[in-house]
């Protein structure tokens, strides 16, 4: 996609640091560097996100996030590491090329941090079981 700016990196039409790249999936280090080491792994079939990733462009992607993950974890002092994917605006996602974020963890006070809050009081079981159901439906 023309206008896509991570299409135009993973084709080399914008200078990136490179940390990995073959046929399928292009990895380089985020400019905004929210912890050192912070990087962006990449599909280079343009989707949008998630929703729109066809299942094997996704295992491609997937299979390579442990071989990147385990040489920043052998490359930086990381004691942990966020791993994460935004799907649409609402999600925080900014560029709309489906990616995913590595991002070391080195301590509690290292910039980074998620908010977990708890809804369990107002989720019993008979609606998780439901919920599950028809969720369950749509996959088969």
């Amino acid at each position: 996609m023309e206008d896509c700016i991570f299409c135009q990196i993973a084709a080399g039409k914008i200078p990136s640091a490179k940390v990995y790249e073959d046929e399928e999936v292009y990895a380089f280090l985020d400019l905004g560097q929210v912890t050192k080491g912070h990087t962006l792994v990449i599909p280079k079939e343009h989707a949008r996100n998630m929703f729109d990733l066809p299942e094997e462009t996704a295992a491609a992607l997937f299979k390579r996030i442990p071989k990147i993950a385990n040489a920043l974890k052998e490359t930086l002092p990381l004691e942990g590491m966020n791993i994460l994917n935004n799907n649409e605006e609402v999600a925080s996602q900014s560029v709309f090329h489906c990616h995913i974020h590595l991002i070391p963890r080195y301590s509690k006070e290292d910039g980074f941090g998620l908010i977990w809050h708890s809804n369990e009081d107002d989720f019993n079981n008979e609606e998780a079981q439901k919920l599950a159901a028809e969720i369950n439906q749509r996959l088969v």
